[in-house]
């Protein structure tokens, strides 16, 4: 059996012809009036991509007031399992040990929260720390500088 003997086992569906007079109607299936309507009557591809250009929320030109705020949560299971005693953490040293990747080639603001126990004594710069992580950073022996503490339920 060759590829031209191989005959369809069902017949061709006839393509109903738009817009040409018949038993379709006045219209023949096109509406009423109007650009569509017309023979040859098609809308630009141009126009449709001026239109997306146009953003739909309202003061979009303020974009730089509601970028988003990059942060990064830590707890601090894992300063206590990455971490040594008596080092620095911040998050240049946090990007250097892998916790942190660079976000749109920034630094991201990290935020050390109190879950899981910590017994070595760590020096916290530059990060936002919870209440309680602080708490227990302090317990143990370590120091926090440089607080901007806020809620975390924000994150």
């Amino acid at each position: 059996m060759q590829l031209y003997e191989i005959k369809p086992i069902h017949r061709k569906k006839h393509r109903r012809l738009v817009g040409r007079g018949g038993k379709k109607g006045t219209y023949s299936g096109r509406g009423m009036k109007g650009q569509k309507s017309r023979a040859g009557g098609k809308f630009k591809p141009i126009i449709r991509e001026l239109i997306k250009r146009y953003p739909k929320l309202r003061g979009y030109r303020q974009k730089s007031t509601h970028a988003p705020k990059i942060e990064v949560v830590v707890n601090l299971e894992i300063l206590e399992k990455k971490l040594e005693s008596g080092q620095k953490v911040s998050p240049e040293i946090l990007q250097k040990y892998g916790l942190v990747s660079k976000i749109l080639g920034r630094t991201p603001k990290v935020k050390i929260l109190g879950r899981g126990k910590i017994t070595k004594n760590l020096t916290v710069e530059n990060c936002e720390v919870s209440k309680s992580a602080k708490e227990k950073i302090e317990k143990a022996g370590g120091t926090v500088k440089h607080v901007v503490s806020k809620n975390h339920s924000n994150i």
